[in-house]
């Protein structure tokens, strides 16, 4: 299979992740124009699948180092399938709240309020587990994260208009899924060998955990999802005939587009996980927040009844993100 043996090509696999996580949100945005987003959910799920299994067939079994895709699924024993599993039913579920915060409340908020903290409670965990990487700079690094997210909250409410429902909503939504984002990414890193190239008996290798980390997705989807179709935290519930109905292959293929775009960015960040170690993989892709935030505030406008008090809090909140990033990653060379 294909890994990678340094920390600078980890770096630059994980601002692809970093890029990757913080826009295919754009597509949900694109898609439930004409849609409901839990119709457009099925396709994302569909499209991490896909880009699951083309990875494991082609990178995941092209060249010397470590295990073939298939054989590695096949020598993993039970524990492994089901960590791997279970980071995919966590995540899921994680996911679809922060799209549904996404539908309420928009990118500008639900990503720097759900990620961030997600990226808070992922790192302090996958460190706890796997400790690579200078604490100081690393927690100093997060700290600014939280300060951001705390300035991005107060953004918000500067802006909202309404009887507050709406954008309290929106934000329990998103302070749920980041909580629950938090914790999927350590079930998944503990089904995965430290060493790629020679690979532990009974572990996977990232393209094997990748792949079944996307079938617990998949899975679950049939619980999570219809919970959330038919009782919708806003609008009519959703019946399944909408998605023959209602659905065209443009709809379906922007939904594709979305899950790909997401498991390009979840496999890069795998693979770097190596080199970077699994708390810094993940902090530093999640680093999407900024990515989204960027999104919503320049390109969908979500911010443009903001006054010159509200354009600071979001700008010096685009500053300590960026300040918190720079230590997560300086945080690996120390």
């Amino acid at each position: 299979m294909v890994i990678i043996n340094s920390f600078a090509v980890a770096v630059v696999l994980l601002f692809i992740t970093m890029l990757c996580w913080g826009s295919w949100a754009n597509t949900q945005k694109l898609a439930t124009k004409k849609w409901p987003f839990q119709l457009f959910y099925w396709d994302y799920v569909i499209g991490i699948l896909i880009c699951a299994l083309v990875l494991g067939f082609t990178l995941g079994s092209f060249g010397t180092a470590g295990r073939p895709f298939l054989e590695d699924l096949m020598q993993a024993d039970q524990n492994t399938f089901f960590a791997a599993f279970l980071g995919g039913v966590i995540f899921n579920l994680a996911n679809i709240l922060l799209v549904a915060a996404i539908d309420i409340a928009g990118m500008a908020v639900a990503f720097p309020i759900g990620i961030g903290l997600a990226l808070v409670l992922g790192v302090i965990l996958n460190y706890i587990k796997y400790p690579i990487g200078d604490p100081m700079y690393l927690f100093v690094g997060v700290f600014l994260v939280v300060v951001a997210i705390i300035l991005d909250a107060k953004a918000y409410k500067n802006i909202d208009k309404s009887d507050g429902k709406v954008s309290s909503k929106g934000i329990l939504l998103s302070l749920v899924a980041g909580l629950l984002m938090g914790f999927f990414f350590r079930f998944v890193a503990d089904s995965i060998s430290s060493d790629f190239s020679n690979p532990a008996p009974g572990k996977f290798t990232p393209y094997s955990a990748f792949f079944v980390f996307s079938i617990g997705i998949l899975v679950s989807n049939f619980l999570w999802n219809s919970i959330v179709m038919a009782r919708p935290f806003k609008g009519e519930a959703v019946p399944y005939k909408d998605y023959i109905r209602l659905g065209n292959l443009k709809l379906h293929s922007i939904g594709w587009l979305g899950g790909i775009i997401w498991a390009i960015g979840m496999s890069f960040s795998l693979l770097a996980s190596e080199q970077a170690g699994f708390a810094i993989s993940y902090g530093l892709g999640q680093g999407a927040t900024m990515v989204a935030a960027i999104w919503g505030v320049f390109v969908w406008k979500e911010f443009k009844a903001a006054d010159a008090k509200t354009n600071r809090l979001i700008n010096f909140m685009f500053l300590f993100f960026i300040i918190g990033l720079v230590l997560i990653i300086y945080a690996r060379l120390k």
